[in-house]
């Protein structure tokens, strides 16, 4: 398994761990969705473990399974060598690998919280980031690879540059949607060219960072994150 908090620096672009919960946030988010499916409960989710993943085709919302890493349709298959569990906004659009994707398959990934390593000396400190009474929609891409009867949906979460307020923890974050960007994303048809930028991070939310213990840096540990400190209340918006 990807320890995600030890990957290079050009590699740790965030978002590299998630957490889902079958509570009455996420079942919430999947209603905004227009799904009826409800998720399973997951801790410490890693790259290339399979996640669910939302989006459209043949003009229907659909909902199934992916690889959190993708593998894009032209590629020989699946290949750990460059890390492909996020894509940069700033390049998504332009990128050989996730600009195909980007244009026509747009997806969210639903989620609780998600974890971010912050550099405190010499040490990483493992952060559980949540919105506070709500759930987490994660703008991402996903793509469909096909060989002599093998195939393999896979997807990548979007990450953009972090909003002030949350940049003391790390200079990355998700890039997460509001319900109101929903429609427009999910839409394959969507002009890609005015779309990003219409898309701001946390238009309004309040976060809760809460420091939790490094068990979690092995993606082996699927129990709930214990707290180690309190948590941090940050206002966005």
């Amino acid at each position: 398994m990807w320890d995600v908090s030890k990957l290079p620096q050009e590699q740790a672009v965030m978002c590299g761990r998630y957490n889902i919960i079958d509570d009455p946030f996420t079942q919430a988010l999947m209603a905004d969705l227009g799904l009826t499916a409800s998720l399973s409960t997951r801790y410490n989710i890693a790259p290339t473990e399979q996640v669910p993943v939302v989006y459209e085709l043949n003009g229907k919302r659909q909902y199934r399974e992916m690889r959190w890493w993708l593998v894009p349709a032209w590629s020989d298959g699946p290949n750990t060598r460059y890390a492909m569990f996020n894509a940069r906004a700033e390049s998504v659009a332009t990128s050989r690998t996730f600009r195909g994707p980007f244009a026509r398959q747009r997806a969210i990934l639903p989620a609780s919280s998600f974890i971010e390593w912050q550099k405190q000396g010499g040490d990483k400190i493992p952060y559980d980031i949540k919105v506070q009474a709500g759930a987490i929609a994660f703008a991402g891409i996903w793509d469909v690879w096909q060989k002599e009867g093998a195939e393999i949906f896979s997807c990548s979460i979007i990450t953009t540059e972090a909003v002030p307020q949350f940049s003391h923890i790390h200079q990355r974050m998700p890039l997460i949607l509001h319900k109101t960007d929903y429609d427009n994303w999910l839409n394959p048809s969507q002009n890609v060219e005015t779309l990003l930028p219409t898309v701001i991070p946390l238009k309004q939310a309040t976060l809760e960072l809460t420091p939790v213990s490094t068990r979690i840096n092995n993606a082996r540990n699927k129990e709930a994150v214990e707290a180690v400190g309190v948590a941090e209340i940050v206002t966005l918006g």
